[in-house]
């Protein structure tokens, strides 16, 4: 009788504990299930909330205000550091870009750097082919064109170059760009911008 006893308390406490392994395993899979849609849920925002900013836009208009440089052909072509402090010319002016896709664009601008003569010295029309780096700040261009010097000597000139662009914000930048410029009566020059933009 006694080992009767004994059979059946092993057994009932078996199966006690068999039951209490069952129902936390059940527990443990119902807070699981339970937990998965907030968590979803919260990656789901997450991910809504980490949208890349786009620097670089279609139907883009850019407003700019630059300063300028511009050196001879015979100063470019004997470089040194003496012939940029003493021939470099200095000067100042604005522009305005559109561009239709996030790479293609069209710009114009004007600057002087004689204030002694007429008020516009130069001013021109370029198509601008540019490369935003992925989503960065960073869009290196290329641009070619044309325009009209009105001051020293009145003539055209065909002109090409390449620079790159900086964003702070989706609205405000600064560039710097380079040119050769090719007059059709005088000796090709080279012109140097720096300056502010500001896209809308």
């Amino acid at each position: 009788m006694k080992s009767n006893y004994k059979l059946a308390i092993t057994m009932t406490a078996g199966a006690i504990l068999a039951a209490g392994t069952s129902l936390r395993a059940a527990d443990v899979s119902t807070n699981s299930d339970a937990t998965t849609p907030s968590m979803a849920a919260a990656t789901a925002n997450h991910d809504s909330d980490t949208t890349p900013t786009e620097y670089y836009r279609a139907n883009e208009l850019s407003l700019d205000g630059f300063a300028t440089g511009s050196l001879g052909g015979y100063s470019i072509n004997h470089i040194s550091n003496n012939r940029i402090r003493h021939n470099t010319q200095g000067g100042a002016g604005a522009g305005v870009n559109y561009f239709f896709t996030r790479y293609v664009g069209l710009g114009v601008d004007a600057y002087s750097e004689n204030t002694s003569g007429v008020f516009i010295d130069n001013a021109e029309g370029n198509l601008i082919l540019r490369l935003p780096l992925g989503e960065s700040i960073v869009a290196p261009y290329v641009f070619g064109g044309g325009g009209h010097q009105f001051d020293a000597a009145k003539l055209w000139f065909g002109q090409a170059g390449a620079g790159i662009e900086f964003r702070f914000c989706p609205h405000i930048g600064i560039f710097v760009d380079a040119r050769a410029v090719f007059p059709n009566e005088t000796k090709y020059y080279g012109v140097g911008r720096a300056g502010l933009r500001f896209s809308f």
